[in-house]
């Protein structure tokens, strides 16, 4: 008959440890579902709303960007003619920018923050 790896006291306190431990981690559970107030339900959680928006005459070329339809090069353009013509007064001014038309500006519109002198909105 082979010897056992562990002693019958070890095997014990092993076997003891071992179910002090789950019931332990049963009242954790426990607690936890009773006091469900702090914990969120990811399935029925509502998802919250973030919005994107841009003050182009601030915004640095990384985040000009991640505007739809504006890549690396056009967002590099928005700032160079930012800084050779001045600030944009309203969003028709981005039209000044190689590039950028009416259709691309009519794509990112909803991201920009208003600017001063424009009478429209963001997200409208």
């Amino acid at each position: 008959m082979p010897k056992p790896l562990l002693r019958r006291l070890d095997q014990l306190a092993i076997g003891v440890l071992t179910l002090l431990a789950l019931v332990g981690m049963l009242a954790w559970l426990t607690v936890q579902h009773r006091s469900s107030d702090g914990l969120v339900d990811i399935e029925h959680a509502t998802p919250l709303r973030r919005q994107f928006l841009v003050n182009v005459n601030q915004a640095g070329w990384p985040e000009l960007a991640q505007l739809p339809g504006i890549g690396e090069v056009l967002a590099r353009r928005i700032v160079a003619s930012r800084d050779a013509d001045g600030r944009f007064r309203t969003a028709q001014d981005l039209l000044r920018v190689n590039g950028i038309g009416p259709r691309k500006l009519a794509q990112m519109r909803r991201y920009l923050l208003p600017l001063a002198e424009d009478e429209w909105v963001a997200g409208k």
